[in-house]
């Protein structure tokens, strides 16, 4: 961690309590995205672009499906990301075996109190790490179909809300399928972004392993934000105006997907409405008050690849799938008044 990044940090933290956090936030939430993409980025080492469609998932109260190699980092942006904003993490292997009350939690009669009391399970958190999510049983993955979509859970005929801002970080392998179990499109749905990191380059994997020749940096990460700050950010992102012309351009893009030869499946109206969110926040990240095409340009490969099925697909592939995405967007015009 440079002295630089450091002080920097250290300097957001003091401001988050103190009486000038709220102006600060009104009139430079840019800086304070920046601030917390820096944060992650001093112990995740698997390039911005990456950290930064984490960030737009968080904050726009989506879920991200990480499509990757083990061993690449997933684990450390999820916990970093959990740790900027004062959050909890938890982490769930996801095995054959595994129940899906062994995720939502469980109801158990308690002798002493003659009552049954519910033990929450490791879905209440922000952020959650379903790791190899592709190895559990449809039923076990089914579990986390109404915590992603409605941030609640139902167990034994109660409902119990998540708190917010509540996020699903899942992992796959995209080479192993051998005991796996491919995620129904329904789940896919519900995932606002995708991503593939892929290796690192040589000069990242040597900062990986000059920053744990010690210490994991991960220790000694402080956050940049409170979840409550966390939140209204979320909430401003929601502020950000779409022009008619540019909701035009999205449902233009969704429809192409629906009509296209080489796609299956097309996307979901939840994908229309996904991208146009995820656009909102990139634009809070840039500053602007407003969505343009280009917010959507550069989103419609993360928000859309992986909720569509192409013709000649046996299993998900992301890069076969956004290059499907970026011939649509190629051929797609641009609204010019937006």
């Amino acid at each position: 961690m440079g002295a630089t990044a450091r002080l920097h940090r250290e300097a957001v933290f003091d401001t988050l309590h103190s009486g000038f956090y709220n102006e600060m936030m009104k009139d430079n939430t840019s800086a304070v995205i920046e601030s917390l993409i820096a944060n992650i980025e001093m112990v995740f080492a698997g390039g911005r672009d990456t950290v930064e469609l984490a960030a737009i998932a968080l904050f726009s109260q989506g879920h991200l499906l990480i499509v990757d190699l083990p061993g690449v980092g997933k684990t450390t942006l999820a916990k970093a990301l959990s740790r900027s904003i004062g959050g909890t993490a938890r982490r769930v292997q996801f095995t054959p075996d595994l129940l899906p009350s062994d995720i939502t939690g469980v109801t158990i009669y308690r002798h002493e109190k003659d009552a049954f009391e519910f033990h929450p399970g490791p879905v209440f958190c922000n952020v959650l790490l379903a790791d190899e999510i592709n190895r559990a049983t449809p039923r076990t993955q089914s579990s986390l179909l109404e915590a992603m979509e409605e941030s609640q859970v139902s167990v034994d005929g109660a409902t119990y809300p998540l708190e917010a801002p509540f996020m699903v970080i899942a992992t796959q392998n995209p080479v192993e399928v051998q005991g796996t179990f491919p995620l129904p499109e329904a789940q896919l749905d519900r995932f606002l972004i995708s991503i593939s990191m892929g290796y690192p380059s040589r000069e990242q994997e040597t900062r990986i392993m000059r920053d744990r020749a010690g210490a994991d940096p991960l220790d000694a990460l402080a956050p940049v934000l409170t979840v409550a700050q966390a939140l209204d950010i979320a909430n401003r992102a929601r502020e950000a105006h779409v022009s008619p012309a540019v909701m035009n351009y999205i449902l233009d893009i969704v429809n192409a997907t629906r009509r296209s030869e080489e796609i299956l499946l097309g996307a979901s109206p939840r994908a229309s409405l996904a991208l146009m969110r995820a656009a909102q926040t990139r634009a809070l990240f840039r500053g602007r008050e407003f969505v343009t095409p280009e917010d959507i340009k550069a989103l419609a490969a993360p928000v859309l690849a992986h909720r569509v099925i192409l013709r000649a697909a046996t299993r998900l592939n992301l890069n076969n799938n956004q290059a499907v995405i970026s011939g649509i967007l190629s051929r797609m015009p641009v609204p010019m008044n937006a």
